[in-house]
């Protein structure tokens, strides 16, 4: 089996990705972060600040000389305005590069909606990039920075770009999680913006078979899109998860602003992970049946 080498593997992303990845029976999977507790425990698990092993260190040897390598790791991924995102680009260009000039054949970098910045409509893979807060603006430059370093090296390049995520919110930072946390504490309201703008919105479960599913083959390249393909109003979205969750919580619309660089409608083209889904299935019938 190829080996997988998966950053940030104790995140929130991250730790449902991993235990996919195993479920699913194709990949051995390293799992490295700078802590492992929620890490499947079917998993290689190195315990490790990625941006503190040494740079002259050979990083393909020392994960283990993986055949993939999936980055996930990102610090203050909800804090948008954090300088964090632009002091470490270089660290994370660094890091993959070592990999990228090491050994590594394919290499798949976790993206986000928000390299796009203020976007109305569907958005594909040709889409320019305006990204208007610090997190966007690091992602975009890291997307374009790895894309340049793959294609010097002939390694498989992969951009997953996501959406909105929702699902297993407890160890999130979503507006889902907080709307948990307000019930915990025996809240009734929750201020909130108008709810008008529409979203593309994954599930923490669907996003991880997406994310399985692009990185354990090879012909779909390039930028992909993990989403839906069906936008829906944030209202719309919290109104269900509050009746879904049973919470006795009601929302106070125009309590906030909505953010200027969030697009007013936004979703992702799914074209392309459909094709690898629709591959995947045609992949496991072929199986079953033989």
């Amino acid at each position: 089996m190829k080996k997988v080498l998966v950053t940030g593997a104790n995140g929130y992303i991250g730790s449902n990705v991993v235990k996919q990845l195993l479920d699913d029976g194709e990949v051995e999977v390293v799992a490295a972060d700078i802590a492992t507790n929620n890490i499947d425990d079917r998993a290689t698990k190195i315990n490790c600040n990625l941006f503190d092993v040494d740079p002259n260190v050979n990083l393909y040897e020392y994960f283990g000389k993986p055949d993939v390598v999936l980055h996930m790791a990102w610090i203050d991924g909800f804090v948008h305005k954090s300088d964090k995102h632009l002091a470490q680009l270089s660290a994370h260009y660094t890091f993959l590069s070592n990999l990228i000039q090491n050994g590594v054949s394919q290499v798949a970098v976790m993206g986000t909606m928000h390299e796009i910045g203020f976007y109305e409509g569907m958005i594909d893979e040709n889409t320019p990039t305006n990204p208007l807060s610090m997190y966007g603006i690091a992602k975009n430059a890291l997307r374009k920075a790895i894309e340049l370093k793959c294609a010097e090296n002939d390694v498989c390049y992969q951009w997953l770009r996501c959406f909105y995520i929702y699902g297993d919110d407890r160890k999130a930072n979503s507006i889902f999680a907080k709307l948990l946390k307000a019930s915990d504490e025996g809240k009734t309201t929750f201020p909130f913006t108008t709810g008008k703008n529409m979203y593309d919105f994954i599930h923490i479960s669907e996003l991880s078979k997406q994310i399985s599913a692009a990185i354990t083959q090879n012909d779909v390249r390039g930028i992909i899109n993990c989403c839906s393909g069906k936008p829906m109003t944030l209202a719309e979205k919290v109104e269900q998860y509050i009746r879904d969750n049973n919470l006795n919580i009601q929302l106070q619309y125009g309590a906030f602003p909505d953010r200027p660089y969030d697009s007013k409608i936004v979703y992702g083209d799914s074209s392309k992970i459909e094709s690898i889904m629709n591959n995947r299935k045609s992949k496991n019938v072929r199986v079953h049946v033989e």
